[in-house]
């Protein structure tokens, strides 16, 4: 497996808080790798650092051939990283006067500058793998959770990136549309994507991750396979969380 996503002692810094004191990981392609924590640990940041939504103080961040430096805001326009990376939102962030299909060729039109009758044909087969192709002209306002979820993978995918991106995709959905979009992320990852969500979802990470990573502190408190170290926690941290504590 070749390695797509490599985090070295990233340190985030908000105000006169660490949020992350140095934390490290890796994602392979073929890897969902879950980030959990309790509230506050730092898994949404380290995601937004990641994409270059918001910079960080200290380490380094690689994502392919692009490389990430401390206090580095990510440039506008068709910067590299977003041919390398995906990010799917926890609340969806669709353009509510767009249809499902115009959100998905939204960058490849802007970003890529490619022909629109290609951008409309790669978006309907996107919609069409998720299971939403025949949501394709319905408005973000008339989809389910779920519809809207797989919408937005949809359009996190229309720049095919090798790295995927979720925060709590699992956060708005019932059991079965949960499972469900778990057997999506693994025919993501089983096609040679690499795929980073963070999650509280445990159950969702037993099934579909195939390491686990749990912050707490600031720092990386265990990780490995999801179903040894759920079962048998070590930090206090991961007992807290798996008792449903915030």
């Amino acid at each position: 497996m070749s390695t797509v996503l490599d985090v070295r002692s990233v340190h985030v810094r908000r105000g006169t808080r660490d949020v992350l004191r140095g934390v490290s990981f890796a994602v392979a392609r073929g890897q969902i790798v879950a980030l959990m924590g309790l509230s506050g640990s730092g898994k949404s940041t380290l995601l937004r650092s990641i994409a270059a939504l918001d910079p960080f103080e200290g380490g380094e961040i690689s994502v392919g051939d692009v490389v990430l430096k401390p206090n580095v805001q990510r440039p506008s326009g068709a910067d590299p990283l977003r041919r390398q990376v995906g990010m799917v939102f926890q609340f969806h962030h669709l353009f509510e006067h767009l249809s499902a299909i115009d959100n998905v060729c939204l960058a490849p039109l802007h970003v890529q500058h490619a022909s629109p009758g290609e951008t409309r044909a790669r978006a309907s087969v996107l919609l069409e793998q998720l299971g939403v192709g025949h949501r394709a002209a319905a408005r973000p306002r008339d989809l389910s959770g779920g519809e809207a979820q797989r919408v937005a993978i949809a359009r996190a995918l229309a720049m095919d990136p090798p790295l995927l991106l979720l925060d709590e995709p699992t956060a708005s959905l019932d059991p079965a549309r949960r499972h469900s979009l778990g057997e999506s992320l693994a025919q993501l990852a089983a096609s040679g994507r690499a795929l980073l969500v963070t999650s509280h979802d445990d159950d969702f990470v037993r099934s579909f991750a195939t390491e686990v990573v749990i912050l707490a502190d600031g720092n990386v408190a265990e990780r490995g396979e999801p179903r040894a170290v759920l079962s048998a926690p070590k930090h206090d941290a991961t007992k807290a969380l798996l008792r449903g504590e915030t």
